[in-house]
């Protein structure tokens, strides 16, 4: 980098930081929400829920295909098994 293009770019600094830092937490939550723990632990509270009757079949049947949708896209990511 030369020193025009970084004397020109240091305004921008914060910014590239604070777009790094975004870039991290959206990984990292998305990470959380496709722990295959997590979901598995959701799939069983989804199912305690219709044992109780506080949910019917049907709105366990859409709880239980989100859930799953979001078990695959977590085996998607990269660096996943």
């Amino acid at each position: 980098m030369g020193l025009i293009t970084g004397i020109l770019g240091l305004p921008l600094a914060p910014l590239r930081g604070t777009v790094a830092i975004a870039e991290q937490l959206y990984k990292q939550a998305e990470q959380e929400l496709n722990d295959p723990s997590r979901v598995r632990a959701e799939l069983e509270a989804v199912e305690r829920a219709r044992a109780a009757g506080e949910i019917d079949d049907e709105q366990a049947a859409i709880w239980e295909d989100e859930l799953v949708a979001r078990l695959i896209a977590g085996r998607r990511q990269p660096g996943r098994e």
